[in-house]
């Protein structure tokens, strides 16, 4: 093998007599460019295969070059060579510390020989600085592998929202984001259990836990007791508010108005509440207060589309139309998906005689009402199948 000569030749040349030093050194640089040229070469022609050899030499006379550690640990990798791989991709980041896709590759090649420690601080410190997609989602996902298998899903689920803003649509990301946080809320309700069973926080995991199952009445008595044991629970008067609004009884209706004040009462900034209080207003036809409350939840939430709608709804009642288009746009600007405000768009617009605007809003509409009524359809399958009850508008989005 070439380099058991190589060791063979610097064994004997230590005891040669100093004249032939300069001899030596001129003949090892001229092995390092001999080879550092065919590398070059075979890479150039895409063949690891002779590259391989070339840059073994190479690193052998000359191991701090990191572009040949590099290159080769690169080559190693994707040939499968992990064990190969992991001291030159090493070697290349301790010689020159900022090479984050050697380092990445490094992570991965120390993931896939079992040494997670190492595969974890290497990953991590090379992940934020990713730039191309396809490498960072696969870095991603190698890192949400590790923290999964460690029990870190806090860091597992942060890791895989910084992937799905950059690919939201990834049906992989989706499914690896409903585990993750499916797993969390389990262990989040399996811990208050063990150390709070009696809290209002734990009566209040347990009310939405009967809601989503369907059992609103279970759910109720839970959120009363909840408010029972800390009234000043964040959230809890508006969660039993919306509870009791979407109640087919007319006196559990009547009493989530009182919850929505209190929610108001607690925290003046709830914009949610604002909405749903504009809401009950405008039932009962209190135009008024109906714009008061949906102004305010506009002021306090600007990038809420459902605000903007529910406002514009009270304008059209108003007779002020200019301004209730303002509001449509901007809702679908926020919300595409908002075919509610589609429709009423179309309507303003066929109203001014703007036949094509109106035709397209009436497409949108169309084609997102379509897409919500299957995402129902499908609910209604998986809901049925389980055993659980159908949903309402209310559980799908716009």
């Amino acid at each position: 093998m070439f380099s058991k000569a190589v060791l063979f030749t610097l064994i004997f040349l230590s005891s040669a007599v100093p004249s032939a030093l300069c001899q030596t050194a001129s003949s090892k640089q001229d092995q390092i460019n001999q080879h550092a040229q065919m590398a070059q070469q075979y890479l150039r022609q895409q063949r690891p295969d002779l590259a391989i050899p070339e840059l073994q030499a190479l690193v052998a006379l000359e191991p701090e070059d990191v572009e040949a550690q590099g290159n080769l640990g690169v080559l190693l990798f994707f040939r499968g060579d992990s064990a190969g791989a992991v001291p030159h991709l090493r070697s290349a980041v301790k010689l020159k510390p900022g090479l984050w896709k050697i380092q990445a590759l490094l992570g991965l090649a120390e993931g896939r020989l079992n040494d997670a420690n190492s595969s974890r601080a290497d990953l991590e410190a090379a992940f934020p600085h990713l730039e191309e997609e396809k490498f960072k989602i696969e870095v991603g996902k190698a890192l949400i592998d590790n923290y999964t298998a460690s029990g870190d899903l806090e860091k597992a689920a942060m890791t895989v929202s910084t992937l799905l803003a950059i690919q939201p649509t990834d049906t992989s990301l989706l499914y690896t984001a409903y585990r993750l946080y499916s797993d969390l809320a389990g262990k989040s309700m399996l811990t208050l259990a063990l150390t709070a069973p009696h809290s209002a926080q734990m009566h209040q995991i347990m009310a939405r836990e009967l809601e989503r199952h369907g059992d609103n009445d279970a759910a109720i008595a839970n959120y009363r007791e909840a408010i029972k044991i800390d009234p000043t629970l964040p959230g809890i008067h508006f969660d039993l508010g919306d509870l009791l609004y979407a109640s087919l009884e007319e006196n559990q209706r009547a009493e989530a108005e009182s919850e929505f004040k209190a929610a108001l009462t607690q925290n003046p900034n709830d914009e949610k509440s604002e909405l749903m209080l504009g809401e009950i207003a405008a039932k009962r036809g209190d135009t008024k207060s109906a714009y008061e409350y949906e102004s305010r939840a506009v002021e306090l939430q600007p990038n809420d589309g459902d605000a903007h709608t529910d406002l514009a709804k009270t304008l059209i009642l108003m007779n002020e139309q200019d301004k209730a288009q303002q509001q449509l746009e901007r809702a679908v600007q926020i919300d595409p998906s908002d075919y509610v405000a589609h429709y009423r768009l179309s309507t303003l617009y066929r109203q001014q005689g703007n036949t094509e605007a109106a035709r397209s809003e009436l497409a949108e509409y169309k084609k997102y009402k379509d897409m919500k009524d299957k995402l129902r359809s499908t609910f209604h399958d998986m809901r049925v199948n389980s055993g659980e009850r159908q949903p309402e508008d209310t559980d799908l989005p716009k």
